[in-house]
């Protein structure tokens, strides 16, 4: 982990995709921020056709450009951090902007607690009386996800609103399985560890996109996944591990006499407590660079 003698130099790791209007508007804010980064690196995962214009967009406001893996959001945030080169990460989607001031509360924020993880909320729309806030959210056994509590120890992280020191990313990676779904598992794998995460209240982001569910079926496995990992292996907890297996072997239940539509069956409820099953004793043996 930092030291407290250590200067602080932020990075931003950038995750786009087919979205050169939406990476023009996010890098536009980040620019007019009253401190700067240390460097933004922007990972690509673009198509052929596109990635011309997004590396033209990213260059355009000075900021380093590498092609993505191209296997879905968690790969392509693996491959931003894994660039990064300060002391300090911070996760950026291209459909976030930034209120006044943002970075210099981080890095205040970095310099008075260099060691936590820090996660932020963010608003649906432009904020306003009637603007929606959503706090990060922690995983429940039924994965479902309820905001945090504790705002100075808690598991939620937020998956492009939260800043890490990047010693971390030397033995851990975002898990790379269901794709974006399952952002809510780093939290309670490193809260494991002995890290501490903590939310701030004094800034946030601006999500200028609606959320799309587009596999509900893959949206099931991720949650069974992140659920049963958190209670089975990470915190455990007897109660919480039955009601979470309890719980998705009913949907797998009703997937298989075609009640519930979202299509998760036994045959998914079966690989993804095999694939929980694998990833848990991976960490269980201290393997955490391969929980990918």
């Amino acid at each position: 982990m930092s030291n407290h003698s250590e200067k602080i130099t932020l990075s931003v790791a950038l995750v786009t995709r087919n979205r050169p209007e939406l990476l023009s508007q996010c890098l536009e804010s980040l620019r007019s921020q009253s401190i700067q980064p240390f460097e933004v690196i922007v990972s690509d995962d673009s198509d052929p056709e596109m990635a011309l214009e997004i590396e033209a967009i990213a260059k355009g406001w000075n900021c380093q450009y590498i092609t993505g893996p191209r296997r879905g959001l968690q790969a392509n945030l693996n491959n931003a951090v894994d660039a990064c080169h300060g002391t300090h990460v911070r996760i950026v989607n291209d459909d976030h902007t930034f209120p006044e001031n943002h970075f210099k509360i981080i890095q205040n924020l970095l310099e008075s607690d260099p060691n936590s993880i820090w996660t932020l909320g963010e608003y649906c729309e432009i904020p306003g009386t009637q603007s929606l806030f959503q706090l990060p959210g922690e995983i429940q056994p039924r994965g479902f996800h309820k905001p945090i509590e504790n705002f100075d120890d808690c598991m939620g992280i937020s998956g492009g609103a939260s800043i890490y020191p990047r010693k971390i990313f030397e033995y851990h990676h975002f898990l790379e399985a269901f794709g974006y779904v399952c952002d809510l598992e780093f939290g309670p794998r490193l809260k494991a560890l002995g890290y501490r995460i903590r939310y701030c209240s004094e800034t946030h982001v601006i999500h200028q996109t609606p959320i799309i569910i587009r596999d509900p079926k893959m949206l099931c496995k991720g949650h069974f996944l992140l659920s049963y990992l958190t209670y089975a292996f990470y915190l455990p907890n007897f109660l919480k591990k039955s009601e979470c297996l309890i719980y998705f072997w009913w949907i797998a239940f009703l997937g298989s006499i075609n009640i519930r539509k979202a299509g998760f069956t036994f045959v998914d409820y079966q690989k993804t407590r095999e694939l929980g099953q694998k990833y848990g004793k991976l960490f269980q043996t201290g393997k955490y660079n391969q929980i990918v």
